[in-house]
């Protein structure tokens, strides 16, 4: 397992980026992250059963942390802020419906992460070098969580608050999203 202070990019960050003009772009781009990150703690998993508690598992799980404390919720708020907001004057049922969803998945994914988050932190400071079987369940809630969230997002609601938008709307969502991570503009 590679440890980014060793040169290797953390993951989902080698590929081009996109950049803040084009919002809906940059919260798949976060999507592709969030999986990447998702695939780096069940390495770290199998990491811990095959070689052990090591300095590369310590720094995958404080890099599973760190995407996870900082990114997500991020990305999160910009949804909750912009995209759903978007579509709360549709007249369809079912889309609202999705929308509700996946909101109440927003705040289920927090309190799984609230749970996972520690086996991690445990492990990134040294206090355990294996994981309970507890605490992968705990890891595995939280990353199931993820898949019909996501495919949901970009089958389905991101075009729709896409083309519910006016170009003002996009402008507005881009410099809100700039303005909370402190990019330049």
């Amino acid at each position: 397992m590679a440890s980014p202070s060793r040169g290797i990019p953390l993951p989902g960050f080698g590929a081009p980026a996109v950049g803040f003009d084009t919002p809906f772009e940059m919260l798949e781009a976060c999507h592709e992250r969030v999986q990447r990150t998702l695939a780096l703690q069940q390495r770290l998993c199998e990491h811990l059963q095959t070689q052990g508690c090591d300095d590369s598992a310590r720094s995958a799980a404080f890099d599973v942390l760190r995407y996870f404390d900082i990114a997500a919720p991020l990305h999160h708020e910009d949804e909750e802020r912009h995209v759903f907001p978007a579509l709360h004057a549709a007249k369809d049922e079912a889309l609202l419906a999705a929308v509700a969803q996946l909101q109440a998945d927003h705040v289920a994914m927090a309190q799984r992460w609230a749970v996972a988050r520690s086996a991690l932190l445990a492990l990134s400071g040294g206090g355990i070098t294996q994981f309970s079987a507890e605490q992968l369940a705990a890891l595995d809630a939280f990353a199931a969580g993820y898949a019909d969230h996501i495919r949901t997002e970009e089958e389905w609601v991101y075009p729709a608050a896409r083309a519910a938008m006016d170009a003002g709307a996009l402008q507005a969502m881009a410099r809100d999203m700039r303005q909370r991570r402190g990019a330049a503009q």
